[in-house]
């Protein structure tokens, strides 16, 4: 598994299925109304005066064979970084290999009786560490499985509802006022797209749509960006536009004036495939890097292009090969703080290969682990100190339920390597950046679009003395309420999403018309 994917898969893989049940007991919850302060800088030298006379144990399960050892072994690199540099010689950080057999490791782990645990990385590891460990024992997990942590089990991951939030704030600070929202069809992905209809309701922004598809399948992206971008009825209208001025320049007696008027609007009409707007001005993509490009491409097939929507994200998106595409700059998404210098160029010099964000994560962890086992706090008044600690990935806290809260920025695609950073991450938590909990998400249902369909008179115009001969039926395939300038109310007619119903009326005879030749968009084939 690659480097880059990793923050991707562990936000999406990690079993966030069961999100809608009821996380465990929160731990020493009375900390969670303590007074908010400035965060504390987490500390990387060495502890000086620290106890010395006591043995202090840190145990850390990771899974280090296996398909996931890319994962743990960054993970472990930058744990022995950290104890490099500031554990003092009393601590010992033993590791334990999760892959073969989780509950051997845990069992070895749990027996040498470590003040603090670092790891797991799976949900279900978690869930089997949080039932057999002593309630008192913290765990630092990288899970961000909301039914994985709890009673102790904490996690140093991003919550997947802090970047969804963070982006649904800034498409609300953009003015957005309806967007859609294209997920996978995932129960990961429902429970986002859970999350993204929530914020919309705390930040006011309509939602008009809820589309799944299934990842990485073209035929399933291609079919649900159509429905997304009522294709099939908007290409009905068009068609029946060019029709209806085809018909009147062909069939009617007209001034100069008039048949100009209508051959420019034919002209005009003709270059497109599609007649008339989609009923939202934002796409919230919740979904991958490469899936997120594919939907993108075929919105602009479609008809659907920056200058009708814009494009939102969240940092799933981070570290993927979104984020140079040209075709994609504008578009914009919550992302961590860029990836601290010092820290990226000791653990290349250590590891020999570039950090992820996994890496940073755990090199956070060790440091927060260390500094609880010489702090002169409780175990719990340090972990879960409401003022939070600024680490190498920025400013973080941990919650009595387990949950993480990490303050992010908001970055534009400028097709480059590095997108600009619109918005700084918070620099402390005296004002509640986030809203929303994940363990109370629910999983959201499809949504299909709320519009009053497309209606070809109200796109163009030809003298007032045809209006009644040549109306036009709406177009699509949910209608909310249709509004419509001709003189006579038009029969509202509700299509199936294919168009396969023809349209007649007494007074039209339909001539050929041309069809937009369309074979490539971007780097995806278009097949007719």
């Amino acid at each position: 598994m690659s480097m880059n994917r990793i923050l991707s898969f562990l936000l999406i893989a990690t079993g966030l299925a069961a999100c809608a049940q009821t996380t465990r007991n929160e731990w020493f919850s009375e900390y969670g109304t303590m007074d908010v302060s400035a965060p504390t800088t987490m500390q990387y030298g060495a502890y000086e005066g620290a106890d010395t006379a006591t043995q202090h144990r840190m145990a850390v399960l990771l899974p280090l064979s296996g398909n996931a050892a890319p994962v743990g072994r960054a993970i472990r690199s930058s744990i022995e970084i950290a104890a490099m540099q500031a554990g003092p010689e009393n601590l010992s950080v033993t590791f334990h290999d999760t892959a073969e057999n989780a509950s051997t490791a845990i069992t070895r782990a749990l027996g040498e009786n470590p003040e603090i645990i670092v790891g797991p990385v799976f949900a279900n590891d978690a869930r089997m560490l949080r039932a057999v460990k002593p309630e008192t024992m913290p765990v630092l997990s990288f899970t961000s499985d909301a039914t994985a942590i709890g009673d102790g089990v904490m996690t140093m991951a991003l919550m997947p509802t802090n970047s969804i939030e963070a982006i649904v704030g800034e498409m609300a600070a953009d003015g957005t006022r309806k967007f859609i929202i294209m997920a996978p069809d995932t129960e990961s992905g429902k429970i986002m797209a859970g999350t993204a209809r929530r914020a919309a309701e705390i930040y006011n922004v309509d939602l008009a749509g809820l589309f799944y598809y299934k990842e990485r399948d073209s035929e399933s992206i291609k079919n649900t960006t159509a429905a997304a971008s009522m294709n099939a009825a908007r290409t009905a209208a068009n068609t029946r536009a060019r029709e209806i001025l085809s018909d009147i320049l062909t069939g009617e007696r007209l001034t100069a004036i008039e048949k100009s008027s209508l051959n420019t609007q034919l002209d005009k009409i003709s270059k497109s495939d599609t007649l008339g707007p989609v009923p939202y001005d934002a796409v919230l993509f919740l979904g991958s890097g490469d899936d997120t490009k594919s939907l993108a491409s075929f919105f602009r097939y479609y008809g659907v292009g920056a200058r009708d929507v814009r494009f939102y994200g969240t940092a799933v998106w981070d570290g993927t090969n979104i984020i140079p595409d040209v075709t994609m700059i504008g578009a914009k998404y919550a992302a961590l703080p860029e990836m601290n210098a010092e820290f990226a160029n000791v653990y290349e010099q250590v590891s020999g290969t570039v950090p992820s964000r996994m890496a940073t994560f755990g090199y956070d962890a060790a440091n927060m682990a260390i500094g609880m086992i010489y702090s002169n706090k409780s175990n719990a008044a340090y972990l879960l100190d409401p003022s939070g600690y600024v680490g190498v990935d920025g400013l973080v806290r941990l919650t009595p339920t387990g949950a993480s809260q990490r303050a992010l920025r908001i970055v534009q695609l400028n097709g480059t390597d590095t997108p600009r950073t619109l918005k700084a991450p918070a620099a402390n938590f005296m004002a509640p950046i986030y809203n929303i909990e994940q363990r109370h998400i629910t999983p959201a249902r499809e949504m299909a679009l709320e519009t009053r369909g497309i209606n070809p008179n109200d796109y163009i115009n030809i003298p007032p003395r045809l209006h009644d001969k040549y109306r036009s039926k709406t177009y699509g395939a949910h209608m909310t309420a249709v509004t419509n300038t001709n003189t006579r109310a038009p029969v509202v007619t509700i299509l199936p999403e294919d168009d396969s119903d023809s349209v007649v009326t007494p007074d039209f005879a339909p001539i050929t018309l041309e069809s937009v030749s369309k074979t490539y968009i971007d780097s995806v084939e278009i097949e007719e």
